[in-house]
């Protein structure tokens, strides 16, 4: 008789029972606060933390938060803000921090978290307006991860990326 399959791993909000202990992603500001800060920023409401984790144990496999944002209009390329409303600051999401855990890089947790982002992102921009996703990429390497998903830089701070809402959309049709 086959054995009993084990629940898929799920991405959820953030919850006290989610096991944050061993997590280790190799960045010590990341794990720093994923072991530390992300319940406090949860509970005043000043990031909105997701954890991707395994059933049955609620080992946190990778996470990110999201919060509302703005930029402003000059940071953004001519091009785009020609497109859009001539205000001083435009709303955005902000992926405020992303990080998969050591023993599972590789198996594309990263991106899976960032699609699950986006798609929040979206979600939500259909309530509260946002014209665009932005993460302040640490590293050369993540700048890299966000370029390759097509995050363009902004203007005045090239680590600040920024991915248009509507470009978002047409991810998922």
């Amino acid at each position: 008789m086959p054995d009993k399959a084990q629940p898929a791993c799920r991405v959820e909000a953030l919850a006290r029972s989610h096991d944050r202990t061993g997590f280790t992603c190799g960045t010590e500001a990341l794990d720093r606060y994923l072991h530390h800060q992300v319940r406090q920023d949860a509970d005043k409401r000043v990031a909105a933390p997701f954890v991707l984790v395994e059933p049955p144990s609620n080992r946190v496999l990778g996470y990110y938060t999201l919060s509302a944002s703005v930029i402003h209009a000059n940071d953004l390329p001519e091009k785009l803000s020609r497109e859009l409303p001539r205000y001083p600051q435009l709303p955005v999401t902000l992926l405020g921090r992303l990080a998969v855990d050591t023993p599972v890089k590789g198996w594309r947790i990263g991106q899976f978290l960032l699609m699950d982002a986006l798609w929040r992102s979206l979600d939500a921009a259909a309530q509260i307006a946002a014209m665009a996703v932005v993460v302040d990429a640490k590293d050369k390497a993540a700048e890299a991860f966000y370029a390759h998903f097509g995050f363009t830089p902004l203007q005045q701070r090239p680590a600040r990326m920024f991915l248009p809402m509507k470009t978002v959309a047409s991810l998922f049709p």
